[in-house]
């Protein structure tokens, strides 16, 4: 010990938070809360002087871009297959082509209404993804897993729905069977 008298405290350092919100209080000032508020990251500045950004920043700008870039995908790709899913006839017959089976799509009634449905779900999983990826980017989130597993999602249903008609068509069936 030195034996100098310990300096007598300034401003409230030794006050308890209560001394404190009631002197505050008397003094006619808003009240604070005791817990100091975290503060947000700042650029640091370097020895020449300039700012050295935060390292989230290019992460993020990074996540937006390939989550708008996956989601402009996502709805040319809605756009372009929606009418295609609604003509489900001549989507069925495409598809029966291409697979090299001798065949033609028969139930009509039953595809449009699955076509449609699938069509409905498309827009959906996209309408659904899109305002996901907003809502995490608004809150500084990673987003861009958002249109992949939205994407998944919709497509394993739109599949289920366009497979129904398929596989419950008997001429379908025949050339199925026939083929394999």
């Amino acid at each position: 010990m030195t034996g100098e008298p310990r300096p007598a405290p300034q401003y409230g350092e030794y006050a308890t938070p209560e001394e404190q919100q009631e002197i505050i209080r008397r003094s006619g000032g808003a009240p604070v809360s005791p817990l100091a508020p975290t503060p947000e990251p700042v650029a640091t500045p370097t020895a020449s002087g300039s700012a050295v950004p935060d390292a989230a920043a290019p992460t993020r700008r990074r996540d937006r871009f390939i989550t708008v870039a996956l989601l402009a995908y996502g709805l040319f790709t809605v756009v372009t297959t929606i009418p295609q899913l609604i003509d489900y006839s001549s989507f069925a017959d495409m598809w029966l082509q291409m697979a090299g089976i001798d065949a033609s799509f028969t139930a009509t009634a039953e595809g449009r209404a699955w076509g449609t449905a699938a069509a409905l779900i498309f827009a959906a999983g996209w309408i659904a993804s899109a305002l996901l990826s907003w809502w995490a980017i608004v809150r500084g989130a990673l987003s861009w897993w958002i249109p992949l597993a939205g994407a998944v999602v919709t497509f394993t249903l739109v599949s289920l729905c366009l497979s129904v008609p398929l596989l419950s068509d008997p001429a379908v069936m025949e050339g199925v069977l026939r083929a394999g």
